[in-house]
């Protein structure tokens, strides 16, 4: 059956940028909607989701576009038929597309802006860190090995996927022992996107000022929203992104808005990517973004850096 018999929905256009090939690109009456596809059992998905949204759009209200809900319908597990989330579609080029293109300024007004973005998500307050359960927002705690307390308690669970050697292995449990060590003191949860990189930012520019003149016009792809590190967004923001005038601004500007020095700061993102990139790792020949991860965290094992960088990133 084709994915526009399973939705109703004529005209599915498959987005790009993604992995999970259940985000389509839909228009009627000249008007365009994004519509995700969720499997027929999930009950909870469409409604969690949407209301995770309506959160990110308060929280960054005036900052930064998420976007607003345009339908919800629930999977029948029975008919088959899959759940859906429409939401509009927003303006703007992929960050992933315009960051490389991109001079001095415009890399520093992009980092800026995001910045404030970064900060204001960091700024929430959430009772403990864990998974959304519901439309509710409930908060459950995660399943295991990704409830562990501690980083290094991750390696021994993760060592069979990661394919990495015997030495290698050891050295990545000293660096987590680090990154342990670094977010030890920076306690408290927040709400998290989850997946915040170029790829599911929009970003507009004004070619008519002199200051850079990029913006924010979109924030995407919530469906990883958790409750978590204040610094782990951030962290997803630096790990393959380092020209040095997006990467100043960006810090700079959390720094200033949430009262970190930036040394401390660019330390407790590291530390907190940390786990993500693990995670990533484990998948490597899925996609090129988790071939990387693998090879970003070849680098940082075989320096014991949390800021070394795999020779060939972009």
């Amino acid at each position: 059956m084709s994915d526009q018999q399973q939705t109703g929905l004529a005209g599915l256009e498959p987005m790009e940028g993604g992995w999970s090939g259940r985000t389509f690109l839909a228009e009627a009456g000249g008007e365009r909607t994004v519509v995700r596809v969720y499997d027929p059992d999930d009950h909870d998905g469409p409604t969690r989701d949407a209301a995770v949204l309506a959160l990110g759009s308060a929280v960054l209200a005036g900052c930064a576009p998420v976007p607003s809900v345009v339908e919800v319908r629930d999977g029948d597990a029975a008919s088959g038929a899959p759940g859906l989330l429409l939401t509009e579609h927003l303006p703007g080029t992929r960050g992933d597309l315009l960051l490389p293109r991109l001079d001095e300024p415009g890399l520093a007004a992009a980092g800026a802006a995001l910045g404030e973005v970064v900060a204001r998500l960091a700024g929430t307050v959430q009772l403990r860190a864990g998974w959304f359960a519901d439309a509710s927002l409930r908060i459950e705690a995660w399943e295991p090995p990704w409830d562990a307390a501690l980083l290094e308690e991750l390696v021994e669970v993760l060592a069979p996927r990661l394919g990495l050697g015997d030495s290698e292995l050891r050295e990545l449990s000293a660096l987590c022992r680090h990154a342990d060590d670094v977010l030890a003191g920076a306690s408290g949860a927040c709400l998290v996107h989850g997946d915040l990189n170029p790829k599911n930012v929009l970003l507009v520019r004004d070619p008519d000022t002199t200051d850079g003149g990029v913006s924010v016009s979109g924030v995407l792809d919530w469906e990883f929203a958790h409750a978590g590190s204040p610094w782990a967004d951030l962290g997803n923001l630096l790990r393959f992104d380092r020209a040095p005038a997006y990467v100043d601004a960006l810090l700079g500007t959390v720094a200033e808005r949430r009262g970190v020095d930036v040394a401390t700061l660019v330390e407790r993102a590291r530390a907190a990517d940390l786990v993500a990139v693990m995670e990533l790792a484990t998948r490597r020949g899925d996609n090129p973004v988790a071939d990387l991860a693998h090879r970003q965290l070849v680098a940082m094992v075989r320096r014991g850096d949390l800021h070394a960088v795999a020779d060939d990133a972009p």
